[in-house]
């Protein structure tokens, strides 16, 4: 994908969850840039805060070309003074991003731990059917996943709230969570298979350990979520569709308005 324009990006928008990258890039309405993290790997260290997390974010390059010279070259906002949120939908497509009208935003994959994504039970109408049904965060004890991590400016975080409220105010909602984890990841991840979760009638959980970390934890005090507060996700007799067991088509035929919702702040505790 190393300077490939965001258009012939394989994966339309209506594919989700397969757009996520599965590695480090910088998209620009021009071209998707694959980085590499240069720098030494530091697992170990304390939760990253906002500084720390954009100074580390300084280790990811492009063939010797650092990311703040290439988002200098771009035109755009050098690192400092951007913030971090979790793209944990097809706002992380690149093809998304061009549509939107997005300006350079660097792409960076993290670990979600003992949380995951699942379907917002709502359809976006923007696109034709089935349409688009943006992901949001419920809890899952043990669990684990990949996902993005955006480095926005004030400019792009304001444009991912308005694009996904689409006229409807206080649809989605900006959050810092209060349980969880997200840590910066440098190799390939496999979820757990859904034969992991583990259902006691109650409560979904994961006791499979999770594979070892490759990269530090972020502090949540500084990452913002966006999460959907009209009807929360879709509650399947108790239990979450996830989106790594069911892909968008499928969860539209088989699950969505066949069923009732849970409160989002009933599957997710935030500040």
């Amino acid at each position: 994908m190393d300077g490939t324009s965001p258009r012939l990006w394989p994966y339309a928008a209506n594919n989700s969850p397969l757009p996520l990258p599965t590695r480090a890039v910088l998209y620009s309405p021009q071209a998707v840039v694959d980085l590499v993290f240069e720098a030494a790997r530091t697992p170990d260290v304390e939760p990253l805060d906002g500084g720390a997390v954009l100074e580390y974010a300084r280790g990811y390059a492009a063939n010797g070309t650092s990311l703040d010279d290439l988002l200098v070259a771009c035109g755009a906002e050098p690192l400092e003074g951007r913030r971090p949120i979790l793209l944990q939908g097809e706002l992380a497509n690149p093809y998304r991003l061009q549509e939107m009208g997005m300006s350079p935003l660097p792409l960076l994959p993290v670990r979600l731990e003992d949380l995951c994504r699942t379907w917002a039970d709502g359809l976006d109408p923007r696109d034709e059917y089935p349409g688009v049904h943006h992901v949001t965060l419920a809890r899952t004890p043990g669990w684990w996943e990949a996902s993005v991590l955006g480095l926005a400016t004030k400019g792009q975080l304001k444009r991912i709230r308005t694009w996904l409220d689409n006229g409807v105010p206080h649809v989605w909602r900006p959050v810092k969570l209060a349980e969880g984890g997200v840590r910066l990841e440098h190799e390939p991840l496999e979820p757990p298979l859904q034969s992991d979760v583990e259902w006691d009638g109650t409560v979904e959980r994961v006791s499979k350990a999770p594979p070892a970390a490759t990269g530090p934890l972020l502090s949540l005090d500084d990452l913002l979520v966006v999460v959907h507060t009209r009807q929360g996700c879709y509650n399947h007799r108790g239990r979450l569709a996830r989106c790594v067991h069911m892909q968008q088509r499928a969860f539209h035929d088989q699950l969505f308005r066949k069923g009732s919702s849970h409160r989002w702040n009933d599957v997710l505790t935030v500040r």
